[in-house]
């Protein structure tokens, strides 16, 4: 085989193949078998019909054509391998010359990964927040344990945020009563707004016994988009009453002998999470660091594709909670205009992060050991509340078994970026990254928050465990 490269652009390239129909002999005999077996030819057995039988029976065109759909894509591989390209999606490859039985010319336009200079890892240099545990830090938990353990007591005066009232209520449209729209002791927040809309509003500054109306529109069931008329009414209102943190409750709710060593396990907690959370706003800064010290032309067609991903994403979490994109957009304060700008420019942002890690990953000539791989299944299966084997069938069924395998080489590849880079906190102390793997409990492991920016870890038994919690 011969092969040859031509620079169409900065990310786009044309690679020339030409192979002697010699090469073609192993797809050639593979396609002559398979078709074989499916053709009946009476004095031969299914598969052992004859080259020559066949090419008369079904034509050297379809026995071709099965061929060169496997060959073609090896052939192009080699090439790819040869040339030393680094695709980065499917190419258009075009047969221009199928001399049969004596060569096979075809060209493949593919778009690539551009040509770019990494920068020194060690001359990044980022700052990050101190560490800073304050008595407020502690208060705060302490009140949120409190809140925990609080107990509801009747109180005689109106109801204000924070409260928890017992309404009746019922729901109707155009005078009939909507499916489920009827409940009595229902016990809910007042202020927290997870109710029905407009409800906060009818009973705050109710007192037991008061009757409200008021007007909500539907979200969900048959009805959904129609105004309803909802009747309420406040049967009792309670407010939440905090217990006393002293030594007894200290020893009664955590088993510790007094508040003081309550507090010390509170302040070790809250250090923990805190480090965490500098662990998480280093790797963000490092590699926009790296990223910043990087130019290159992205690949149009990867930046599309992205952008395609992203819109489809977000129309299909509009639809899923039966919101329009022009409320959406309204309640983000948006024109389509400027949301539409943002995906791109996060597109683009994205495709060029996969690109500089990858290169990354080539250069230190990174691999994804079987653990690793298992270990970020196990992560991700305990988030999505799956079993890991589960998810890993999902995986393979979906085909992203690969992106998943490229996405964790990209983590590592910034993880090794990170261990060159110099990392101070605004003190100008040196930020210590081995700590922060100890405190995920797994040399290799990532800093991982979830989709509130709480900090969690991934036990081996696939649980997943709050760091602020544990």
């Amino acid at each position: 085989m011969q092969s040859s490269v031509e620079t169409l652009s900065p990310t786009r390239v044309k690679l020339t193949v030409e192979a002697p129909f010699d090469e073609l002999k192993p797809e050639l005999d593979k396609a002559y078998k398979s078709i074989g077996s499916q053709v009946k030819v009476q004095g031969f057995r299914p598969g052992k019909v004859p080259p020559r039988i066949l090419d008369q029976r079904v034509g050297r065109g379809v026995v071709l054509e099965e061929a060169l759909n496997t060959a073609i894509p090896r052939l192009y591989g080699e090439a790819v391998e040869h040339e030393k390209v680094v695709p980065v999606n499917s190419p258009d490859i075009e047969v221009t010359e199928l001399d049969d039985p004596v060569k096979l010319s075809f060209t493949a336009e593919v778009d690539v990964r551009p040509d770019f200079e990494l920068p020194a890892f060690d001359s990044l240099s980022v700052t990050v927040d101190d560490v800073v545990v304050a008595e407020s830090d502690i208060d705060e938990q302490l009140d949120g344990l409190r809140e925990r353990f609080a107990s509801l007591s009747p109180v005689e005066r109106a109801a204000v945020d924070g409260d928890y009232v017992s309404l009746d209520l019922a729901a109707t449209v155009d005078g009939a009563e909507v499916p489920g729209g009827t409940a009595q002791g229902l016990s809910y927040e007042v202020g927290s707004g997870t109710l029905l809309d407009g409800i906060d509003e009818a009973v705050r500054g109710a007192s037991a016994g008061d009757a409200r109306t008021f007007q909500t529109q539907l979200v969900a069931g048959d009805l959904e988009g129609k105004t309803a008329d909802v009747a309420v009414t406040v049967r009792s209102v309670n407010e939440r009453v905090l217990p006393t943190a002293d030594d007894e409750w200290a020893q009664t709710v955590a088993g510790f002998e007094t508040l003081a060593q309550l507090r010390d396990d509170i302040r070790v907690r809250v250090d923990r999470v805190k480090r965490l959370e500098q662990g998480v706003q280093a790797r963000d800064k490092v590699l926009e660091a790296l990223l910043a010290a990087v130019e290159l032309p992205l690949p149009t067609s990867v930046v599309e594709a992205e952008l395609a991903w992203r819109t489809q994403t977000t129309d299909t979490q509009l639809a899923q909670a039966g919101q329009t994109k022009e409320a959406f957009l309204a309640e983000a304060g948006k024109t389509a205009e400027e949301w539409e700008a943002e995906l791109k420019s996060g597109a683009e942002e994205a495709v060029k992060q996969q690109l500089v890690l990858d290169a990354v990953a080539d250069a230190e000539e990174l691999q994804i050991s079987d653990a690793e791989l298992n270990d970020q299944l196990i992560r991700r299966a305990a988030r999505a509340g799956l079993a890991p084997q589960e998810y890993a069938n999902r995986l393979v069924a979906q085909g992203a078994v690969q992106g998943l395998v490229a996405e964790v080489r990209r983590g590592k590849a910034l993880a090794t970026v990170m261990e060159s880079a110099t990392i101070k906190d605004a003190s100008g102390n040196d930020v210590d990254l081995e700590q922060l793997r100890d405190d995920m409990g797994s040399p290799e492991a990532e800093v991982e928050t979830d989709d509130d920016g709480r900090p969690y870890h991934v036990h081996d038994d696939g649980t997943v465990h709050y760091l602020d919690e544990e």
